[in-house]
């Protein structure tokens, strides 16, 4: 890893604490709906590449949870697995196979979500609840659509700023 994608990695992992606890200040439901941890994931995918991504995706949420007790358990373990599968995939879809930001932002927040249905799969059948596992996914879809809209406007301007001072994106 060079050592640009190094700091900004460490950047989007610092950022991946921080915002969230911003955005708690408005109470805790505006991490539910805003998502704001899944900003500097996306944007680590992108910017850094999908390792990047990845990494960020776990270090800020293990992170955040050990300092802040934020995401709380059992929440924690879908986003072990979600956040880091968001910035692989924006980091792989963006940067290896070129795809364009919207469609590989919309395809990363969808891997994301399907991954998290697969471990509701798990824990439901684990677990013996008879709540489907459709309704969970849906429903938290729908309580973040506020969070993915944020997301559609916030990381491409992001992306467009970094990009008119000069950085050079990733080559995954």
């Amino acid at each position: 890893m060079k050592s640009k994608q190094l700091v900004y990695t460490a950047l989007f992992a610092a950022l991946g604490v921080i915002l969230p606890q911003m955005f708690h200040v408005f109470g805790s439901v505006s991490g539910r709906v805003l998502l704001p941890m899944h900003i500097p994931v996306l944007l680590a995918g992108f910017v850094c590449g999908p390792i990047s991504g990845l990494l960020v995706g776990l270090i800020s949420v293990l992170v955040s949870h050990v300092f802040t007790g934020m995401p709380p358990v059992p929440i924690l373990f879908f986003m072990i697995a979600e956040l880091p599968v968001y910035g692989l995939m924006a980091g792989l879809l963006f940067n290896k196979f070129r795809l364009n930001m919207i469609l590989s932002l919309i395809l990363a927040m969808v891997a994301g979500r399907i991954v998290v249905g697969i471990m509701i799969i798990c824990a439901t059948s684990l677990f013996g609840i008879t709540l489907p596992p459709f309704i969970n996914v849906v429903g938290m879809t729908i309580a973040g659509l506020p969070g993915i809209a944020l997301q559609i406007v916030v990381i491409p301007s992001v992306m467009l700023i970094m990009k008119k001072v000069g950085y050079q994106y990733a080559t995954a």
